[in-house]
């Protein structure tokens, strides 16, 4: 295969993709509207106290982040798989792992970077100190990528399935749990005065070994679902 008609195929689908977002834009507003609804209603739930809030901002904003990717996960796929497209993308002669690329990169772009935007602003309305939204906004940075990918692949597994929304949860987030677990941490290690290194270093390697594998893992999900 030529890498210029890879790079094509790649550009394209990310175009065709993108586009047809654009079209049902309003639903790309979905998982910014919940994660403000949610980060709403923390505080009713939890009391005005600002010490209460400040010390379970980190984890607030990794839960919503988590919840909120999973909005768009179920139409990542489907559409493929009900005009056809799917089954064009595995008899195309085209690299699976570059077409899974960009349905994780489309994700990511759509859904994880405007939820990472928006976390500082949630987090300082919860209380979270500046430095340590920084650490935060770091986290997000390097841990977003891995769940779009982890919700690509489920999507990619259920996207021949009608009303696969439940299952898509119970498949991403015991997935996700090693991810939220180091992103909360590195936060909380900040805030209580110690090095969130080791949780950062943890999570950049959990990034690379994602991206690296998890197409592949997408490409295969693919195929399973088309079969």
């Amino acid at each position: 295969m030529r890498n210029g008609s890879a790079r094509a195929a790649f550009v394209g689908l990310l175009a065709r993709d993108g586009m047809g977002l654009w079209r049902r834009r309003g639903e790309l507003l979905s998982p910014l509207m919940f994660a403000v609804m949610v980060a709403t209603l923390f505080p009713l739930a939890l009391g005005p106290e600002a010490a209460r809030l400040s010390s379970v901002a980190g984890g607030v904003c990794w839960v919503i982040v988590l919840l909120a990717g999973q909005l768009s996960l179920d139409a990542l796929f489907r559409s493929d798989a009900e005009d056809g497209s799917l089954d064009a993308m595995l008899v195309s002669g085209q690299s699976l792992y570059l077409l899974a690329l960009a349905k994780i990169l489309l994700h990511w772009l759509t859904t994880g970077l405007p939820l990472l935007l928006v976390a500082p602003a949630i987090a300082l309305a919860l209380g979270m100190p500046k430095f340590g939204v920084t650490t935060l906004m770091l986290a997000l940075l390097l841990g977003t990528p891995q769940l779009s990918v982890l919700g690509a692949c489920a999507a990619a597994l259920t996207a021949s399935l009608r009303r696969s929304g439940i299952l898509l949860a119970l498949i991403v987030l015991p997935l996700a749990v090693p991810v939220l677990i180091f992103g909360a941490g590195a936060v909380e290690a900040v805030l209580v005065g110690g090095q969130a290194s080791q949780a950062l270093l943890l999570l950049a390697a959990g990034a690379v070994l994602s991206l690296a594998f998890g197409p592949l893992v997408c490409a295969s999900a693919m195929r399973m679902s088309a079969s």
